[in-house]
């Protein structure tokens, strides 16, 4: 792919936060490389902690890497922030809409400080307070407007001076499945009806399956894979089968594993056999027929199932596959589900 067909480049971005008191930080990114084509919806999906936040505030002049280069839309981002900043829209995982301020209000403020003026920035206020449905409401204080609202708000507040890529950081995180459905749709359409570029960074599996034309699947400050969802579910051959084993079996009962792990090495009817605690992954190219296959070589090993299901290849197993854990074992540890490493170093006092 071409410099000229990138929207978003980035290449080798290290990023590393200082801990006070301590010699050595904390590492967000580690070599992080992505190419995001113009005109689509390209998700960076992955655990809280693996880096999402942290890319997007490089990409969007409001951090600087260690290391490592960033384009977007043809600007270098640690050469040129100011005008970077004029080219993009970005919605925050927080909020940025001034709570004591009506939604028109804030809107009006958006517009002008990218010097819109006059008749043209209360027409473009008033444009995108009927697209998202926000008119009746826009008399209001923001303090009064529901979870929902307030996300649409935050993209209008986005979209107020046209911007040609847009940054959407979490934006249905904490929303009821309702409002997360509506801003899923409305997400589309920017891309597939004004040709937007959109980097959405999420943590929803189901998200970044629906709504990216292209992922990568970031983990611990990496891109481990990148490709169309439905490729990177293809390359993985067959069915999912997914075997929980029975209470006592796990981590501290290194025997039972070892032993369930040898049982299905040896059944030619699976293959890329994981076993994580209780749980045991495997593929086959017949998930429906190897079930009772392994389920009568476990019963005459003596370990007899608690429970068994087969599913046709998700992103959970692209993840599995190239991180050898599950996507829920990798939540990073006392996150609260809202934030990325920022969040994490904000808290624990540790300086940029």
């Amino acid at each position: 792919m071409s410099m000229t067909d990138c929207a978003i480049e980035a290449r080798q971005l290290v990023k590393t936060y200082a801990v006070r008191g301590k010699k050595q930080g904390i590492r967000a990114l580690d070599g992080l490389d992505i190419s995001v084509p113009r005109g689509m919806i390209y998700g960076l999906l992955g655990p809280n902690g693996a880096g999402k936040s942290t890319t997007v505030k490089i990409l969007t002049s409001l951090a600087r890497p260690d290391s490592g280069t960033a384009r977007v839309d043809g600007v270098d981002v640690l050469a040129r922030p100011g005008q970077v900043r004029h080219v993009i829209g970005v919605v925050a995982q927080r909020s940025g809409a001034d709570p004591a301020a009506t939604g028109r209000e804030n809107l009006i403020l958006q517009g002008r400080l990218y010097g819109q003026r006059g008749g043209t920035v209360r027409a473009r206020a008033e444009e995108l307070l009927a697209h998202f449905g926000l008119t009746e409401a826009a008399g209001r204080l923001v303090k009064t407007y529901s979870g929902g609202m307030q996300r649409r708000l935050d993209v209008a507040l986005g979209l107020m001076h046209r911007p040609s890529v847009l940054f959407l950081d979490e934006p249905t995180t904490g929303l009821d499945p309702e409002s997360r459905a509506a801003l899923w749709a409305e997400i589309a359409r920017l891309a597939d009806g004004e040709g937007m570029t959109v980097l959405l960074t999420t943590h929803y599996l189901e998200e970044a399956d629906r709504l990216a034309g292209r992922l990568a699947i970031v983990d611990r400050g990496r891109v481990v894979t990148s490709g169309t969802p439905d490729g990177l579910k293809g390359e993985l051959r067959g069915d999912a089968v997914h075997i929980e084993l029975p209470a006592g079996a796990g981590p501290d009962a290194e025997a039972d594993t070892s032993l369930v792990r040898s049982v299905l090495a040896a059944l030619p009817a699976v293959r890329d056999v994981l076993i994580a605690g209780r749980d045991v992954s495997a593929r086959s190219d017949d998930g429906a027929a190897a079930v009772p296959v392994v389920l009568a070589a476990l019963q005459r090993a003596g370990v007899n199932a608690a429970s068994v299901a087969v599913a046709r290849p998700s992103l959970d197993d692209v993840y599995l596959r190239y991180t050898g854990r599950r996507y829920s074992e990798s939540q990073a540890p006392g996150l609260d589900g809202h934030g990325d490493h920022d969040d994490q170093l904000e808290t624990a006092g540790m300086s940029k």
